[in-house]
């Protein structure tokens, strides 16, 4: 398996429990605070080309529920990118980038199946 890139925001409990979980099983990581170390288009575009702006954007976070009601009703797969650059809370935690897969929440199942 090839390097883990995990891309969030450090200061969430949703992350604090993913961090866990790699580490408990011993799984090597580089993690990509979007605060600190920016947003990262490229791994976004993909993401969303791969699940669909609706499953990248956290549709029932704090940040999605203050943004204008004319941005949520027009968002589509090329201006999620914008929202998404300006507000990087608003993008689905954790964002977890291994090989060709990206892999969107944390959900232990699915973290099992990928990473044994």
């Amino acid at each position: 398996m090839g390097k883990v890139h995990i891309y969030g925001i450090k200061n969430c409990n949703t992350m604090k429990k993913t961090f866990d979980w790699f580490d408990e099983n011993g799984i090597e990581y580089e993690f990509h605070d979007y605060k600190k170390g920016g947003f990262d288009e490229g791994i976004f575009n993909k993401a969303i080309k791969t699940h669909g702006w609706n499953a990248v954007i956290n549709t029932r976070g704090m940040t999605w529920r203050k943004v204008e009601d004319d941005v949520k009703s027009s968002i589509n797969d090329n201006n999620a990118v914008e929202l998404a650059a300006c507000k990087t809370s608003v993008i689905k935690r954790p964002m977890i980038v291994t090989n060709d897969d990206i892999l969107l929440g944390f959900d232990v199942d699915t973290l099992t199946k990928t990473f044994s």
